[in-house]
């Protein structure tokens, strides 16, 4: 059976032209065909497909290379000439209105839309050019970007949920130099700018930590990268303030915490030191709240200290020590939303709580607890008003957080949760980091 991953069906075929409607808005649209012999993709029934975001040049291998990834934009010329010549995108349809129904279609699509005609071909066959044209009309939709391992080879790729379309994609694959671990490393983002920054890490079976910094823009779809950490660290802190990007603590290369840390000025692109942390930490987990980096070691077995926090102001360039409630309520991965400091907690199955700053204390969060398809370990990520956690098999839970006023200074929270499957392809997987980007 041929199954056609595209939103519109072919109603009607003439000579060298067809009738397409839309699954979506029913419209129905002529389209020229210069080439008859369509292909048509087979896709298996049993399993969710996984589509390629676009052509990586490097090897999903643990064992990467340096390499200059070239882009393999289309002459934008060719497109000018054939607008010039009278082809239109979409016949009886303006040029800007056809563009803005064609850069709505879901990536899964393409394979099979871009042999509609040349200019759809321009379009839509690559993945640089059909971003760097959505960012240029101003499409802002989420897309999850998760690092994920093989729990037996220690294989590592980057998958891309779609999560409009509830689809999985591929990505080229990070250019690093060493086997790397996929532990230790620290990934943040600029979400509506469609940048992803990788930050750190370990050598594979040496414990050796990074000082590389690697960047993923959307529209470009490729990695570069970027001048180094000034000191080499991995389970560090990490976090964006006004658009720099700060990491502190973590383990040096004699395995040692550091109390060092640091800030890159995405400006000219360079690191440079900041105050040191007033004691030597690792991180379990960090949050920006308020405009402050907030960075805690966690709870570590068999919990009989209580775990230290540490808080970092860029307007004072100070440190101070995290208050008591915060630290050691902090028992999981966190996400900022609302101005509120969410945790999901790893330990045993319990309810997503909230931190009060008033009363320095933790408020469970109405609703019921994280849905037992999503298995530790798993990371969490945030965008609007929804929390994304992505577990074990990287099934993704996605938490509504719905919000209602107590008092005129305190809200209530609630969330919502629904579970996406992932594709029995990923059932060997293990996220260990997962961001939101707008693309």
């Amino acid at each position: 059976m041929w199954n056609f991953k595209c939103p519109f069906k072919w109603l009607k075929e003439g000579l060298g032209e067809i009738l397409v409607l839309s699954r979506q808005n029913r419209s129905v649209v002529l389209c020229m065909i210069e080439d008859r012999n369509m292909q048509r993709v087979r896709i298996s029934s049993q399993h969710s497909p996984v589509y390629k975001l676009g052509d990586s040049q490097l090897s999903l291998s643990p064992k990467f290379r340096v390499a200059l990834i070239k882009s393999i934009l289309l002459d934008p010329s060719k497109e000018l000439e054939l607008a010039i010549n009278g082809q239109p995108l979409i016949p009886g349809l303006p040029d800007d209105v056809a563009l803005n129904c064609l850069l709505r279609l879901p990536v899964q699509s393409h394979a099979a839309c871009r042999v509609v005609c040349k200019r759809w071909h321009l379009l839509l066959g690559s993945k640089e050019r059909f971003f760097a044209r959505r960012k240029e009309v101003g499409f802002h939709d989420p897309w999850l970007f998760v690092f994920a391992y093989d729990k037996c080879t220690g294989k590592m790729q980057w998958l891309v949920f779609d999560l409009v379309h509830f689809s999985w994609h591929t990505m080229p694959a990070m250019p690093c130099r060493e086997k790397v671990s996929p532990h230790g490393f620290r990934c943040v983002s600029l979400p509506h700018e469609g940048t992803l920054f990788v930050c750190g890490g370990l050598v594979s079976h040496v414990d050796c930590p990074l000082d590389l910094v690697l960047k993923y823009e959307v529209h470009k779809n490729r990695w570069t990268v970027m001048n180094q950490m000034v000191t080499a660290r991995s389970f560090f802190a990490s976090g964006v303030i006004d658009g720099m990007i700060y990491v502190a603590g973590g383990n040096s290369s004699d395995l040692f915490e550091l109390d060092s840390a640091e800030v890159l000025d995405l400006e000219n692109g360079c690191w440079r030191p900041i105050a040191r942390m007033s004691m030597n930490m690792a991180s379990y987990d960090a949050a920006v709240l308020d405009g402050k980096l907030l960075v805690t070691e966690g709870w570590l077995w068999p919990f009989f200290v209580s775990p230290r926090g540490q808080v970092y102001d860029p307007r004072t360039n100070d440190w101070e020590n995290m208050a008591i409630g915060l630290r050691e309520g902090w028992t999981g991965s966190s996400v900022v939303l609302y101005g509120h400091l969410f945790v999901v907690s790893e330990h045993e199955r319990m309810k997503l709580k909230v931190y009060d700053v008033d009363s320095d204390s933790w408020d469970t969060v109405e609703g019921p607890p994280l849905p037992d398809q999503i298995c530790k370990p798993f990371s969490v990520s945030s965008c609007d008003s929804k929390i994304y956690v992505v577990g074990r098999n990287l099934h993704v839970a996605v938490g509504q957080i719905l919000r209602a006023n107590l008092t005129k200074k305190k809200l209530s929270f609630a969330v919502v949760w629904n579970v996406v499957n992932a594709p029995e392809v990923f059932s060997h997987l293990t996220p260990s980091s997962s961001n939101v980007l707008f693309a």
